[in-house]
Order: structure tokens, then C-alpha cells, then sequence
């Protein structure tokens, strides 16, 4: 993300008052515009258990979202768009002296249809599974229209105000069968967009998980696992991971700027793996594997040989991290912190890589 361009004030004249900053002029590292190799690229990588499309990528490449344009896509290979462990990824040259890399199956080096007995769930996943599995599975950010459609709770039996572990609570809305599992959230403070005060979301909190007793209207429901006191009106959300990770790391094709606008677990300093929520979502063209840089503000420093009181200069913002999108609202975005090499926060931007 480029600095702003530079603008200059004249000091003022009071010594008391801050000097207004002018914007420095930096020449940063551009973006490279085609795919440029690791320096210790394998030429031949055997996938591994546990391995992730992010993690491979990062081996052959500066940049792992360059990734669709190097990976080689065999016709003669069943899916060749998916990884599983045991396949030997090659690197090699294109016609045109691009890199690319080409697969071979395990335990099977023949180039032809083939069947494969492995379970497509098998097949790496883009992203730690683990990571967005636990968040997913106990929800701790609300779209706006999730809080006026998902099931909530009506009361707990028995006229109880707050309901735990072993309670019972009936349920609106919930058309789950018997012995379903759901998770119970909380409505917490609004997810405000920085840039214009709408807001997008609400905070979750989890409060419990609960099976289905009794389907119906009202549904009755046990509680199996409490966190916190469940309460009237708090949401019931399916505990089933509903976010595909098969997708591919790839740059938006189009400018995205936007802004770091909550960060799961409430932390003030964080980075790598954390999930974070962005205010920019699918009307803005973003999609899952989208990757984006992220920056921070420059600092404002003030130059001394303009005397005491001279201008200060803004200096240039700052790349500090990689941000994948895995999941989009229409106007806001689940991801995950692939990398950084300074502590993030709340209000820092992305935009892309």
C-alpha cells in the first residue's frame, strides 16, 4: 500500500503547538508482477502429513500466492488440483522460462486416469484445518442478519433466569432433528466499520452446547458444555464446520483496501494464525484464498535540522503481515494471519500484497 503523496505545511508560529506532519517520500520494494522463486526451492518435494497448500507454496516461492500460475495442471491425473500426502511435487521450467511445478501421485508414478482409494478429505487442506475448525466451531463474530433470522432461546425450564451445564432451555426458530448439536452464543458489542460507523456485525460470545431433546416449537434442548450463563434471547448457530479449505492462495485481481476491525480472543497485540475480521466482504470481490498484505500506519518523526520546532514528516506505511480471507459476508471477512514479522493491531490496514 503506497504512502500517501507528500504535502508539506509551513511551522507555526506559537512554540507551544505541534508542527502539522508532512509526508515523506519513499521508494519501497515493488510487488513483483510474475512469480519469483524461493532462493532454496526443492527441486523435488515429497508432500507430508499435515502440510498445508500456504506451507508448500512458501517452499517454492517468495510469494506463496503466486501459486496458480507456477502449479502445472495434469489432465491425465484424477484432481489434479488436489495435494495428499505422498506426492512428489517436481519444479521445472515452462516454455515460456516461467516455473512451474508438476505433480506425481504417490505410490504411482504412471501418468494416467486412475482411481485413488484415499478419502478426499485427506487431500491438503490450503490453511491449518485445526486453526479454523476451533473457531468456527464455537462462533465469535455475528453477521448483522445472522442476529435476526438464526433460532434463539426462549426460556430455560423450569422459569431459571440463566441456564448450564446439565439445564434445559427451549428453543424458536430451530427446525434441527433429534440429538443434533448446536452452539449457543451470546450477542456481545457491535462490530462498528471504522470508515463510516455502519455496523456490520456483533461480538459473540459462547455461551454453551446444547443437543436436541425434542424437536419442535418451541425445541427443547440439553445443555452438554457451558462457558458462560446462557440466557434468553442468545443465538443457537449448527456446530458444523461449514468453510471449505480446498481453495487456493491467490491475489485479488482488483485494488482492495481495508481495515483490521476485530481480532478473535479480544487480544491487543497479535500475529501468525490468528483469526481476525476485516470490513470487507463479497460485495467488495473478495472470495476465499484471497491473500492481502498488511500495513501499518507510518509514524510521524520530526525532522531536525528544520530547528526545534521544524516540520514533522510522515513516514511511510509500514508491510507487516499476510492476511488469507477463508470465509465472506457480504460485507465483512473471516481470515487468518499467514505471517508477521511485527505485532499487529486493531486498525491496521489491508490491502493488496
Amino acid at each position: 500500500m503506497p504512502p500517501p503523496p507528500a504535502q508539506e505545511t509551513a511551522p507555526p508560529a506559537p512554540a507551544e503547538q505541534a508542527a502539522p506532519a508532512e509526508e515523506a517520500t519513499a521508494t519501497e520494494e515493488a510487488p513483483a508482477s510474475q512469480p519469483v522463486l524461493n532462493p532454496s526451492a526443492p527441486q523435488k518435494y515429497v508432500v507430508q502429513r499435515g502440510d498445508t497448500l500456504w506451507d508448500i507454496a512458501s517452499k517454492f516461492l517468495r510469494d506463496p500466492w503466486y501459486w496458480p500460475e507456477i502449479w502445472y495442471v495434469n489432465p491425465q491425473i484424477e484432481n489434479p488440483h488436489l495435494i495428499y500426502p505422498g506426492d512428489t511435487l517436481s519444479l521445472g521450467v515452462g516454455a515460456n522460462g516461467q516455473p512451474l511445478v508438476s505433480l506425481t501421485r504417490g505410490a504411482d508414478a504412471r501418468m494416467s486416469p486412475q482411481m485413488r482409494g484415499t478419502d478426499l478429505a485427506d487431500a491438503i487442506k490450503a490453511i491449518p484445518y485445526e486453526v479454523v475448525a476451533a473457531f468456527m466451531s464455537k462462533p465469535s463474530v455475528l453477521e448483522k442478519e445472522q442476529t435476526k433470522t438464526l433460532p434463539y432461546v426462549l426460556a430455560a425450564r423450569d422459569q431459571h433466569i440463566v441456564a448450564g451445564v446439565g439445564s434445559e432451555v427451549y428453543a424458536m426458530n430451530l427446525s434441527g432433528e433429534q440429538n443434533s448439536r448446536y452452539n449457543i452464543v451470546h450477542v456481545g458489542d457491535p462490530l462498528v466499520d471504522p470508515e463510516n460507523g455502519d455496523v456490520l456485525g456483533y461480538q459473540g460470545i459462547y455461551t454453551a452446547s446444547a443437543r436436541v431433546m425434542r424437536p419442535g416449537s418451541p425445541a427443547k434442548l440439553a445443555l452438554t458444555e457451558s462457558a458462560r450463563e446462557t440466557r434468553a434471547g442468545d443465538l443457537l448457530i449448527g456446530d458444523s464446520l461449514d468453510v471449505p479449505l480446498d481453495f487456493v492462495p491467490h491475489a485479488p485481481g482488483h485494488d482492495i483496501k481495508g481495515i483490521i476491525m476485530s481480532v478473535i480472543d479480544g487480544v491487543a497485540n497479535f500475529g501468525a494464525y490468528q483469526v481476525v475480521v476485516v470490513n470487507r466482504g463479497s460485495a467488495d470481490g473478495l472470495e476465499p484464498g484471497h491473500v492481502l498484505g498488511v500495513y501499518q500506519h507510518g509514524d510521524a518523526a520530526r525532522d531536525p535540522t528544520r530547528g526545534a520546532f521544524g516540520y514533522n514528516v510522515r513516514l511511510p506505511d509500514e508491510h507487516v503481515g499476510t492476511f488469507m480471507v477463508f470465509k465472506t459476508y457480504e460485507r465483512l471477512s473471516y481470515g487468518l494471519i499467514m505471517e508477521s514479522d511485527h505485532p499487529l493491531h486493531l486498525g491496521d490496514l489491508v490491502g493488496n500484497p
